[in-house]
């Protein structure tokens, strides 16, 4: 059986990599003209590709753990000391698969946004922050892995609990080091100034957060996608806009989409996934380790039994995931809700949102098992048909103030968002 399994997931990796390897060389040597903005074909394109990789992420694991890929890095490692083997075994399994896979995300990361005129990066600066990335998360995975094997070694029946107890506190941490440590590594933050950071600021004054850090991040660097979001924890708590934002859209529309992050900000949605993910993770952890041969858990100082762990994790991921999904697209509902009675101006979110359909070519509707399954938010037709809908009720109220009629109240602005 594992054979079977080394000779399929083996397979079906080796095949995908030299296939989009050609197509990298192809793209570097003869960079394919502009395609025409067609956001289902963008979007298409985008799902069979994240499916793809899902799928062939779980393929690798289990060729990596049927293969004895892990008793040979092992054998190499039996020189270091204890305590470092796994640091070491960690990084070096993460370098080999960002090498082995640099050409699929070339491909599917670069390529593919700049034949959409999604970005126009320099293929040297993409390559330069997949490096960046891959030494950050290096030694992110190089400090968790050395008390995470102890964990394993020491605990193997009980080790879940432990971890779960332990991730909330490494999420906090994370929550204050990527905005102040790791984020500027990418891109540039710097305060926003001028009058549309004064009208931004007395927005949030009314809901107590008028000192919230409001930045400006020059996104072009990446991409033409616009966007904000909210980041960080305690101190580092901010508010982020990007540039490509700042330059595509009117102040009313910047101020309904800020208002819209200022929502998750006012609400401490950073809190509430840390926890709500910490809780899906620790789930993830004691089922992985539920499915695991009683024998097995008695030998996690082994790679090859790590691996397998480590497919299990995958797979149970992946089924809870959605969990997870619904959880997000019921705080972006709750931020909607938010920034209508903030501005109490719904037809210009409708507008905000119409145009971020349009920059970022993104789809109306997608299919319901991938909002299910991929979708940390709900899809733009529906959140615009719920603020048109908004809008229809603002208008009806005005009107029948005007008629003398009684108005139909804030419940009128929202009742149908997240429905």
């Amino acid at each position: 059986m594992r054979r079977f399994l080394f000779g399929i997931g083996a397979g079906l990796t080796a095949g995908y990599a030299l296939y989009r390897l050609t197509e990298a060389i192809v793209a570097l040597r003869r960079p394919g003209a502009p395609v025409a903005k067609d956001a289902a074909r963008y979007g298409r394109i985008r799902r069979n590709l994240e499916v793809a990789n899902g799928l062939r992420s779980i393929a690798t694991a289990a060729a990596l753990s049927a293969g004895g890929f892990g008793t040979l890095l092992q054998r190499l490692t039996e020189p270091l000391p204890i305590a470092l083997r796994p640091a070491v075994l960690a990084v070096a399994g993460m370098l080999a698969d960002t090498i082995f896979e640099l050409p699929a995300a070339f491909v599917e990361d670069y390529e593919i946004e700049r034949r959409f005129t999604l970005s126009d990066q320099h293929p040297a600066a993409w390559l330069n922050d997949h490096v960046k990335a891959l030494a950050v998360s290096s030694v992110v995975m190089a400090a968790v892995s050395i008390p995470f094997t102890a964990l394993l070694r020491r605990k193997p029946n009980a080790w879940p609990f432990f971890a779960t107890l332990a991730l909330l506190p490494f999420f906090v941490l994370m929550g204050l080091i990527v905005p102040v440590y790791i984020a500027p590594l990418f891109n540039r933050f710097e305060p926003l100034i001028g009058p549309l950071e004064e009208r931004l600021r007395r927005l949030a004054a009314r809901y107590n957060v008028g000192d919230a850090s409001i930045l400006r991040v020059d996104m072009s660097r990446q991409t033409k996608k616009a966007n904000a979001f909210v980041t960080g924890l305690f101190r580092t708590h901010r508010i982020v806009v990007g540039d490509t934002l700042l330059q595509s859209f009117s102040d009313d529309e910047i101020e309904f989409v800020v208002a819209h992050e200022l929502g998750h900000y006012v609400a401490h949605d950073s809190w509430r996934l840390c926890a709500f993910g910490a809780l899906i993770a620790g789930t993830t952890f004691w089922l992985s380790n539920l499915a695991m041969p009683p024998a097995e858990r008695h030998s996690y100082d082994k790679s090859d039994t790590l691996y397998r762990l480590y497919v299990r994790t995958a797979l149970f991921s992946a089924i809870l995931r959605p969990v997870l999904f619904a959880f997000t697209r019921s705080r972006e509902w709750a931020a909607d809700r938010f920034a209508i009675e903030a501005t109490r101006s719904p037809a210009v979110g409708c507008a905000a949102f119409t145009r971020l359909r349009e920059q970022n070519l993104a789809e109306d509707e997608v299919p319901a098992w991938y909002e299910l399954l991929f979708s940390t938010h709900p899809s733009l037709g529906k959140r615009i048909a719920a603020l048109r809908e908004s809008a229809d009720a603002v208008r009806s109220e005005q009107n029948g103030r005007m008629h003398g009629a009684q108005p139909p109240g804030k419940v009128g602005l929202t009742r149908n968002i997240g429905a």
